[in-house]
C-alpha cells in the first residue's frame, strides 16, 4: 500500500514539474494524485467507516485553507477592480530594477510578518503586474516575493501556517519568536535580495494603464477606501481568530461579506451593467479557480501521506539515519520544499515530547524557521509559491533554474544566524 501511494504521490509531482512539456494544466495531475492515493488507502484499510472519517477531519483542515485562500483572493480582485493598488503603485516611483528589487522585498518582509505569507504573496503579485510589464522581469521579482514572504511569516505567530501550529500547540511563545527568529528571517531575505540585485541592470518599463473593461470610473475617495477596507479586512483576520478562538477563514468570509454589503451601496445608483465588472461577485469571475483545485489535489494528496503514517516514518527514519537533531530539522525544511511543510511540522510535533522540550526550546524555534523558509526552494513547497506559480503561470522548472539556489542561500545563512545566535545568547 505505501509503495503505491508513494508511486502515485511521485508521478503526479513529476507531472506537475513538467507541466508545460506535457501541455496540461498542473491542476489535473495534482487532483488526479489526490484522488488516487486516497483510493489506495481505501482499498487496503478494511475499516471504511474509520477511512470516511479521517477524510472528513483532513478535508475540514483542507476547506479552512482553500475558503481563507478564495476570500484573500476575492478581497485582492475587488481593491484592483476599483484601482487601489494605483495609489501604492503610484507612490513606488523607482524603476531602477537594483533598488525596486530591495523596495519590493522589503515590503514584502514586513507586509508578511502583519498579514500571512499567502495573501501578502497575492498582494503583491497584483501590485507587481501594475509595476513591471516585461514578464521575465516581473518574474524575477515575483521569484524574490516569494522568499522574502516566507522569511517574514516565520518571526511572528501569525505569519505563516506553521509558526500558528507551534504557537496554538504551546511550544512556542509570541515574545520569543519574535526576538529570536526575527534576525535569520531577515537574513533569509537579504541574502538573496543582495545577490539578485548585483545580477540586475537598467530599468523596468512600467506596465501600461489597460483600458476599463466597464464604464464605472473609480474616483481618488473611493480608491482610497477601498484600498484602506480591504487592507484592514486582511489584517484584522488574525485578531478576529484571537478573540473568537475561530479559525482564519471566518474572519475573511466575515471581511468578504462586509465589503460585499458595502460595494453593494457604493453602487446602488448606478447601472447595474455598468458596476458589473468592479462588484464583488465580478471579483469572485476572475479569481483563479485552477489555483485553488490545484491546493486541493495536492494537499489532498500530502493527507494521504499523513494517514498512511508515510510522513512519520520518513520522520522516524531521518531521527535514526541522522541523529544530530539541527540536521534532522534543516532536513524537514528542505523536505518542506517537496512536501507540504504542515503535516510535516505536525509529525515533528509528534515525535518531540513538550515535557522533554518545553516552551522556546531551541528544538521548536529551528523548526519554525526550517519549516516556514525552506518551502521557498521549490516553488510548490509553499502557500506563497504556489498562489504565485498558479497567478502569474511560472513555470516549475524555471524557478528551479533562477530561483532556487538563492533561495536555497538564504536559508542556509538564515539557519547559519538562528545557531550563532542560540549559542550566544
Amino acid at each position: 500500500m505505501t509503495t503505491l501511494i508513494v508511486t502515485v504521490f511521485v508521478i503526479g509531482y513529476i507531472a506537475i514539474a513538467m507541466e508545460h512539456s506535457l501541455h496540461v494544466n498542473k491542476t489535473a495531475p495534482a487532483l488526479i494524485a489526490g484522488v488516487l492515493t486516497w483510493a489506495i488507502y481505501s482499498y487496503f484499510t478494511p475499516d471504511k467507516a474509520l477511512l470516511n472519517i479521517e477524510l472528513l477531519e483532513h478535508m475540514g483542515d483542507i476547506s479552512s485553507i482553500l475558503f481563507f485562500l478564495f476570500g484573500a483572493m476575492t478581497i485582492v480582485e475587488l481593491i484592483d477592480a476599483h484601482d487601489g493598488f494605483e495609489l501604492v503603485t503610484d507612490k513606488i516611483q523607482q524603476t531602477e530594477k537594483r533598488k525596486l528589487i530591495w523596495t519590493i522585498s522589503i515590503l514584502t518582509f514586513f507586509l508578511s510578518a502583519i498579514l500571512d505569507n499567502l495573501t501578502t504573496t497575492i498582494v503583491m503579485v497584483s501590485l507587481l503586474r501594475k509595476l513591471i510589464a516585461d514578464k521575465k522581469d516581473r518574474l524575477r521579482f515575483i521569484g524574490m516575493v516569494v522568499i522574502a514572504a516566507n522569511a517574514g511569516g516565520v518571526w511572528t505567530p501569525i505569519g505563516d501556517v506553521t509558526t500558528t501550529m507551534l504557537w496554538i500547540g504551546g511550544q512556542i511563545s509570541s515574545a520569543d519568536t519574535i526576538m529570536y527568529l526575527f534576525l535569520p528571517a531577515l537574513a533569509t531575505m537579504i541574502i538573496p535580495a543582495g545577490i539578485l540585485s548585483l545580477r540586475m541592470k537598467g530599468k523596468v518599463k512600467r506596465s501600461p494603464l489597460l483600458e476599463k473593461e466597464s464604464k464605472y470610473t473609480p474616483n481618488k475617495k473611493q480608491k482610497r477606501n477601498m484600498l484602506v477596507l480591504g487592507v484592514l479586512t486582511l489584517i484584522s483576520v488574525p485578531a478576529f481568530k484571537y478573540f473568537t478562538h475561530l479559525p482564519p477563514f471566518m474572519g475573511m468570509l466575515l471581511g468578504v461579506g462586509v465589503l460585499w454589503v458595502y460595494t453593494d451601496y457604493l453602487h446602488r445608483k448606478s447601472n447595474p451593467n455598468d458596476v458589473k465588472k468592479v462588484s464583488l461577485i465580478g471579483a469572485m469571475h476572475r479569481v483563479d479557480m485552477s489555483s485553488i483545485l490545484f491546493f486541493l489535489g495536492i494537499l489532498l494528496a500530502v493527507a494521504a501521506l499523513e494517514v498512511s503514517h508515510v510522513l512519520v516514518n520518513v520522520s522516524l527514519w531521518l531521527e535514526t539515519a541522522i541523529g544530530n537533531q539541527r540536521l534532522i530539522v534543516m532536513a524537514i525544511g528542505v523536505l518542506s520544499s517537496i512536501v507540504d511543510n504542515v503535516p510535516l511540522v505536525a509529525a515533528a510535533q509528534g515525535m518531540y515530547d513538550i515535557a522533554q522540550y518545553p516552551m522556546n526550546d531551541q528544538l521548536w524555534q529551528f523548526l519554525a524557521y526550517c519549516a516556514g523558509t525552506g518551502g521557498s526552494i521549490l516553488i510548490i513547497g509553499s502557500a506563497a509559491g504556489v498562489a504565485a506559480m498558479g497567478m502569474e503561470k511560472i513555470d516549475f522548472f524555471w524557478y528551479v533554474k533562477n530561483i532556487s539556489l538563492l533561495a536555497l542561500l538564504g536559508y542556509l545563512a538564515g539557519a547559519g544566524v538562528f545557531l550563532v545566535e542560540r549559542l550566544l545568547f
